[in-house]
C-alpha cells in the first residue's frame, strides 16, 4: 500500500518506535518466500492451542526455539515433536539493521543477537488480545516487521491490559521496535484491513508479522 501522504517515524511511547515503510518491497518478497519455506517443515504453521482450551485465530511458525504457551523449547512438542528451522544469520543481521534505525545507537544495535523469532499469520478474520511479550529471559528489544494487509496496532502500557493504550495503523513494510521502558508494554491487533496490500510485497491477502526476540535460553534444559 503506497501513503499519499509520508508516513514519519514516531516514538509512541518511550523505547516504542514506530518506522513507516522501513522494507522495500524486494526484501518484503524475500521475508515472504522464506516464511513460506519455514511454515511447511519442519515443524508446519498451526493455529496455537491456549492451555484452557482456545485456539489462537492467527497461525503461527516458529524458527530457532519454538514458542508454546507460556515457554520456550527446542522441539515442537506439541506439533510434531520436530525441532524448528534454525535461525539464520541473515536475520541477525535484519534486526541489527532494525533495532539501529529505531534508537540511532549503533553499539546497542551490534549488541542485538536474536535467537528466535514467531511468524504470525492473519487472515481478514484473525485477532490477537492485548497480551505481554515475557516468556523471554532477555529484556532485549523486539522487533516486528509487518507484510501484506495493514492492521489496527493497539499499543499500550506495561501495568494492565486496558486504557491507556494508542492505536496506529502498521502497513505493509512497517517496522515497530519496542525496548526499554516499554519492552513489557501490552500490546494487539483487534483489527486487521483486508485488501489493502500492495501485491508486489510477495503476499497474495492477509497479514505476515514477523517477531524477532532475545530468549536469553542456551539448552533445551533452560527452559521453564
Amino acid at each position: 500500500m503506497s501513503a499519499l501522504v509520508a508516513r514519519p517515524t514516531m516514538e509512541i511511547a518511550p523505547g516504542a518506535i514506530h518506522v513507516p515503510g522501513w522494507l522495500t518491497l524486494h526484501e518484503q518478497r524475500e521475508l515472504v518466500a522464506a516464511c513460506r519455506t519455514w511454515a511447511t517443515s519442519p515443524v508446519p504453521i498451526r493455529h496455537t492451542r491456549l492451555p484452557r482450551g482456545g485456539v489462537m485465530s492467527v497461525q503461527t511458525v516458529c524458527i530457532g526455539w519454538h514458542w508454546q504457551p507460556y515457554r520456550y523449547t527446542r522441539t515442537a512438542d506439541d506439533v510434531n515433536g520436530e525441532q524448528v528451522a534454525p535461525f539464520p544469520d541473515w536475520m541477525v543481521r535484519l534486526g541489527r539493521r532494525a533495532v539501529c534505525e529505531a534508537y540511532h545507537d549503533q553499539q546497542t544495535a551490534d549488541r542485538y543477537t536474536p535467537d528466535t523469532a514467531l511468524i504470525n499469520f492473519y487472515d481478514g478474520q484473525a485477532r490477537l488480545g492485548m497480551h505481554q511479550d515475557n516468556d523471554e529471559h532477555s529484556p532485549a528489544p523486539v522487533v516486528s516487521l509487518s507484510i501484506g494487509d495493514s492492521c489496527v496496532f493497539r499499543v499500550g502500557n506495561t501495568q494492565t491490559r486496558t486504557r491507556p493504550y494508542t492505536d496506529i495503523e502498521l502497513a505493509s513494510g512497517d517496522l515497530f521496535v519496542f525496548g526499554g521502558p516499554s519492552r513489557y508494554v501490552y500490546h494487539g491487533v483487534p483489527k486487521v484491513h483486508q485488501d489493502t496490500a500492495d501485491p508486489a510485497c510477495g503476499l497474495g491477502s492477509g497479514r505476515l508479522n514477523i517477531t524477532m526476540r532475545v530468549t536469553g535460553l542456551t539448552e533445551p534444559e533452560d527452559t521453564w
